[in-house]
């Protein structure tokens, strides 16, 4: 997506009456998109994700939407707060899934808001219906807030992992003992007929960082165990010495992306950032450094951190050859700022081109975010990592 593409800017804020029948009509529709990616069932089990044609890969992420009741529950923070609901979160998930087309959608947290929810399972599953409907397949995580209903933190993330078109797991197979719910990988392989096309060119790592400390001694936030580090490493190391293996061989590692709810304490070390940092309380971060900063510059294959949590920050910078990005507040019944859009993030993997017109590995990554204002308006593009950077 060119720079010029995505600066688009909105001359005057939605009337009252015309946005809120735009949203309301927007949250019924039930979208059916084909993104341009290979998304392959291999005899029974589970979707591989695969490049496009395009030698593209689109991934959304949504933070934070805090569903709880739909339209009878309250926007919070906002401008004109008559008539809005949760529907306009699911106005928007529906409006930015059709817009952008991405080829795997990701929640990183606080996907409802339990505490305010009658039915939890009920809310889950109209908080993702925008994305079951799409046929896209999306993956999730767990934030702070999204087992405070009837389902336990356990509960939740096993009944969506059996939503339709999800690719959640409730935890890695091979990990005989691992902390939180919601621990796995999942692979996205190169484009079909290229040398890659058996190989994970690609790598997605998904954690939870839990909930609240369960330690006396300690205040605040959890933060991502030593035995979710283990489980990690040993991932981390497989997937570079597959890529880094015949046929083809490679003389690096492929890029990967990990995504959970809250921030790590380096979030407050980042020197040069693109967005915002607007959190009165700064970078809300777990008192435990529990150094899974230090593991993943060890790997040296994650290149970019996405997370949630505080919403009125968005940005995206560099610290030590690892981008930490948020993607900012994306649901209406969450906290956020009046006359400061809901936003998501959007980041694209493309791939080199190889000999003779065919793709190689991945050339670069990009992300942007979109605005939920008239028109969708992109903001803040760059380039996370490229290959030659």
């Amino acid at each position: 997506m060119s720079s010029s593409s995505i600066r688009w800017k909105a001359k005057r804020q939605f009337s009252s009456t015309t946005t809120m029948n735009l949203l309301l009509v927007m949250a019924t529709l039930s979208l059916s998109l084909v993104p341009n990616v290979c998304v392959e069932a291999e005899k029974g089990q589970q979707k591989l994700l695969r490049f496009g044609e395009d030698g593209k890969f689109k991934i959304l992420q949504v933070a934070d939407m805090h569903y709880a009741n739909g339209k009878t529950t309250p926007c919070l923070n906002v401008s004109q707060a008559a008539g809005c609901s949760d529907l306009n979160t699911t106005a928007f998930l529906h409006r930015i899934i059709e817009a952008e087309k991405p080829n795997l959608i990701v929640f990183t947290g606080d996907n409802i808001y339990a505490h305010d929810t009658i039915d939890t399972a009920r809310s889950l599953d109209e908080a993702f219906a925008p994305a079951i409907s799409s046929g896209i397949p999306w993956a999730a995580v767990l934030g702070n807030h999204d087992q405070d209903g009837s389902l336990s933190r356990e509960g939740v993330m096993k009944h969506i992992v059996g939503l339709n078109n999800t690719l959640s797991k409730l935890n890695p197979p091979e990990a005989d003992v691992i902390d939180g719910y919601g621990n796995y990988n999942l692979e996205v392989h190169g484009a079909e007929g290229s040398a890659f096309e058996n190989k994970s060119v690609l790598n997605l790592y998904f954690l939870d960082s839990g909930d609240y400390s369960t330690y006396h001694s300690i205040y605040g936030y959890g933060w991502i165990k030593l035995s979710q580090q283990l489980w990690f490493e040993n991932t981390s190391k497989s997937l570079r010495r597959a890529y880094m293996s015949s046929p083809p061989a490679q003389n690096a590692t492929a890029p990967g992306l990990a995504y959970f709810h809250i921030p790590l304490q380096e979030y407050a070390m980042v020197p040069n950032m693109r967005g915002v940092k607007l959190e009165s309380r700064g970078i809300s971060s777990p008192s435990v450094n529990s150094g899974f900063f230090t593991t993943m510059l060890e790997s040296g294959d994650v290149k970019a951190v996405f997370t949630g949590h505080d919403h009125l920050n968005d940005f995206c910078g560099e610290l030590m050859g690892i981008d930490l990005c948020y993607a900012g507040g994306f649901g209406y019944h969450a906290y956020g700022k009046a006359g400061w859009s809901r936003r998501a993030r959007v980041v694209v993997a493309s791939l080199d081109k190889g000999g003779e017109g065919g793709w190689g590995g991945v050339k670069s990554i990009e992300t942007w975010k979109r605005l939920d204002d008239q028109l969708l308006s992109g903001i803040d593009d760059q380039v996370l990592w490229s290959k030659t950077s």
